[in-house]
């Protein structure tokens, strides 16, 4: 039940309505529950119902003789409620005014009539009907009923002078009650004072009990009241306008605390148990509770105040005991990883070891692993399944383009809108001080006058100090070192080597074509397939189409594009079955031209003739091996050198060094000295807009010299790295497997390398193996007389002679900077 919001006149006629049932003082009504709302007897009191079987009740009452039985509900909340829902001690009441309204809505009025109490509940059905009995009031002594009723008159005048619900017409209306009891049950409906007060003074049959009650209770209103004002007067001298909000709260403050009730809500209780139940370390304790007493002593509508509390809220969200149990299962976890990745033999080795000592020891530091490789080759993705295989938490915070040492260690508080670095933010996400956290692309921060973001993450990537790591914001230390850190690069020249130091570097290279295809038949197919709402009762890519896709298609060392392709083609097959195709759809190699287009990548990477003065070398650059040409011609004029092809100083050393070789070993070569003397030398290296740098094409570039002034062709199919010294010899290269992987799609069928890479190539692919001979040379000499023809090419000859096959071969073209 609802009270209208109207106030209605209480005056009332004093002459009681005739009753039913005069002679005997019990009947059977229909029971009406009540929410929040009393009747009490002699008043009218405004009522609306919304329930039907409620309405139903009205209208059997109106068919009774307008009767009723009026009960506080217990529970205001209680729907449909029942006889043991309802107080013992009610109302009864006459209907005096009906109005229905057309959403079935009921307004009345009602006239309380006398106290009743049920004997016994008859229905409880369609509605709650009872038996109820009239409770005779106990009058008492009429000098004491007429010195408390001289009381509360005189409570009452001082009650509404200060009330701000109460009005002069409350005062004249009470005053003009003829009986005690009709003025205090009159006081009583028109208080502020609980609903269980009200049912209290309602259910009391002695009168003077009643009027006890009910002036306690309007004494403690004007205690509160003048405390209040009290309050409000002294807070308006001391403060403005603009601290309202303040006032307010220490109103409330000052009139819980007056009523005995605890002001549970408020930040500094709330701080409090949240300090106590987020466990920190007894220092991070202290600066806590520190900040939590400046706290309670701040004006909550100041700047500072705001401040302070969300640095309050950082200390105690963060995981300073929290962590997550590692799963040590190794052969679970051991299957978590071969389901996610494909190979990747070493990384997983290293986790398992992780996981093993873990087992054994439990206090092992987190270790700091930088996954080298180029782009697409499942970096991120294994930091990743690292974390499911450990039954970690993951966070990936990217590196890329960061240049602002704020972002790793945080702003100071002294900064508007300052927060905790990246590594902070990570561990409240994960909510957890051991989870498994990946720094993306650490070879690409940059270091400008804000700051240097590398020499930021100098103590974070540091096992023997990331222990107490100190963020700006917090400025506590928080213990890092059961984070397991994962870095990714695509290479490690870019990264300082103080901090490169501080990481255990896994390389991992590009795929072969094997390798591509088992990726994309185990990972690559189902993951489109669901992707596109599809399964394998709608499409079959055979493995022919998957092979054609990565030859022709594709040119990479990840598999990215390679995704992309196969993406291209479910959408195609996606398209038809939502029109309606029913038939599975099987896609082979002839298919592919068809859906996709001509072939991306011709098959004439290298030349299938043997050439005087181009040479294929072979590069390594971020984004995995790439094919190097060098061309070499001389033309007659002064004696000079030129080189062109954006070529960087180191690269540019190799081809004077190379020169100065050929030139001073002209008879090793039988080569006249004489020659040198007039001809100028240009040295080219394609393509001219990618920048290139690096030692490693100084034996290419040799032999393009030595081809050039002997007029011996260079062998087909031949490719060749290393560094050269002016001694003649040749020196070891980095990045031998991704240099022979881009020999290997560019059809290559001969390498020549340094002796000392032959350590290297154990760990090779065996399909690397198979397809390219590996030919090792610790000198120049030996290297270039093996490189070019036996006999040297008539000046008349043209390049239309016998071929010599190469393997399938695709160029590729990049942009990225090549490092040879």
């Amino acid at each position: 039940m609802k009270q209208n919001n109207e106030f209605e006149d209480p005056v009332i006629d004093t002459l009681e309505k005739e009753k039913q049932d005069e002679t005997t003082d019990t009947n059977v009504l229909p029971i009406l529950p009540l929410k929040g709302t009393i009747v009490y007897p002699y008043l009218v009191v405004p009522l609306m119902i919304q329930d039907a079987d409620q309405a139903r009740l009205v209208d059997d009452a109106l068919m009774r003789g307008s009767r009723i039985g009026l009960f506080l509900q217990k529970d205001a909340e209680k729907e449909n409620p029942g006889p043991d829902d309802l107080y013992d001690v009610g109302c009864s009441g006459s209907i005096l005014k009906m109005l229905r309204f057309p959403d079935g809505t009921v307004r009345f009025l009602i006239q309380g009539l006398e106290r009743i109490r049920v004997k016994r509940f008859t229905e409880s059905e369609r509605f709650l009907m009872a038996e109820v009995e009239v409770l005779p009031e106990i009058i008492g002594s009429k000098v004491k009923a007429e010195a408390l009723q001289r009381s509360i008159a005189s409570a009452i005048k001082t009650l509404v002078g200060l009330a701000p619900y109460l009005n002069e017409e409350f005062h004249v209306s009470a005053i003009n009650q003829d009986t005690p009891s009709k003025l205090t049950d009159f006081v009583a409906s028109n208080l502020n004072i609980p609903i269980q007060r009200k049912q209290q003074l309602l259910a009391e049959p002695d009168l003077l009990k009643r009027m006890n009650r009910l002036y306690s209770a309007l004494n403690k209103e004007l205690e509160v009241l003048e405390l209040s004002q009290k309050i409000q007067a002294k807070a308006a001298t001391e403060l403005g306008k603009s601290q309202r909000d303040y006032i307010l709260r220490e109103q409330l403050k000052a009139i819980k605390k007056e009523l005995g009730d605890g002001d549970d809500s408020s930040d500094v209780d709330e701080f409090e148990e949240k300090i106590k139940q987020s466990h920190m370390p007894e220092s991070v304790e202290t600066v806590a509770r520190k900040e939590l007493d400046r706290l309670s002593h701040m004006n909550p509508s100041s700047a500072e105040y705001t401040v302070s509390r969300t640095y309050l809220d950082w200390l105690v969200s963060l995981p300073w005991s929290n962590a997550t149990e590692d799963k040590l299962d190794l052969r679970k976890a051991k299957k978590i990883l071969d389901e996610d990745h494909y190979n990747l033999v070493k990384v997983k080795d290293r986790i398992l070891e992780y996981l093993a000592v873990r087992k054994l020891k439990a206090d092992v530091k987190g270790p700091i692993l930088c996954f080298v490789g180029p782009p697409g080759v499942g970096k991120t993705s294994l930091g990743k399944s690292i974390a499911r295989a450990m039954g970690r938490e993951f966070s990936r915070v990217s590196l890329g383009g960061m240049r602002d040492e704020a972002e790793i260690r945080g702003h100071r508080r002294t900064y508007i809108g300052a927060m905790p670095g990246r590594i902070i933010q990570s561990l409240k996400k994960c909510g957890t001080h051991n989870p498994v956290i990946m720094l993306d692309e650490i070879d690409k921060l940059g270091s400008d006058f804000r700051g240097d973001p590398a020499s930021a993450l100098l103590e974070v990537l540091d096992p023997e100090q990331n222990d107490s790591f100190s963020d700006h914001y917090l400025e506590v230390p928080f213990d890092l070192s059961r984070v397991m850190f994962i870095t990714t690069a695509n290479w490690m020249e870019p990264i300082p080597a103080v901090l490169r130091d501080r990481m255990e570097v896994i390389r991992i290279p590009g795929y072969t074509d094997l390798e591509k295809l088992a990726i994309s038949e185990r990972h690559l197919m189902p993951k489109q397939l669901e992707n596109h709402g599809l399964n394998s009762t709608h499409l079959t890519i055979e493995e022919s189409a998957i092979k054609t896709l990565i030859d022709s298609y594709t040119r990479e060392a990840g598999l990215r594009n390679l995704e992309r392709e196969i993406a291209s083609l479910v959408r195609k097959v996606a398209r038809r079955v939502a029109t309606g195709y029913k038939q599975k759809i099987t896609i082979s190699a002839k298919d592919v031209p068809k859906l996709l287009g001509p072939q991306k990548y011709s098959r004439e990477a290298v030349s299938r003739h043997a050439r005087v003065g181009i040479v294929p070398g072979l590069a390594y650059t971020s984004v995995g091996g790439e094919m190097l040409f060098v061309e070499a011609t001389s033309m007659r004029g002064k004696r000079a050198l030129t080189l062109t092809g954006q070529l960087g100083d180191v690269m540019k050393e190799s081809a004077q060094a190379a020169m100065s070789f050929v030139r001073s070993n002209a008879p090793s070569f039988n080569i006249d000295p004489e020659i040198f003397e007039e001809l100028e030398v240009h040295i080219h290296v394609p393509a001219g807009a990618t920048p290139k740098d690096g030692p490693s094409a100084g034996i290419t570039m040799m032999v393009a010299l030595a081809s050039l002034f002997t007029g011996r062709a260079v062998k087909p199919c031949l490719a060749m790295t290393g560094e050269i010294t002016l001694r003649g010899n040749l020196l070891p290269i980095g990045g031998l497997k991704e240099k022979l992987l881009a020999a290997y799609r560019a059809g290559i069928d001969t390498v020549l390398l340094p002796e000392e890479n032959r350590k290297d190539t154990t760990e090779l692919p065996r399909e690397i193996k198979k397809s390219i001979k590996l030919k090792f040379f610790s000198d120049c000499l030996t290297a270039v007389d093996y490189a070019l023809e036996k006999k040297p090419k008539s000046k008349n000859s043209k390049p239309t002679g016998k071929r010599t096959a190469c393997r399938k071969t695709s160029p590729s073209k990049r942009t990225s900077k090549k490092r040879a």
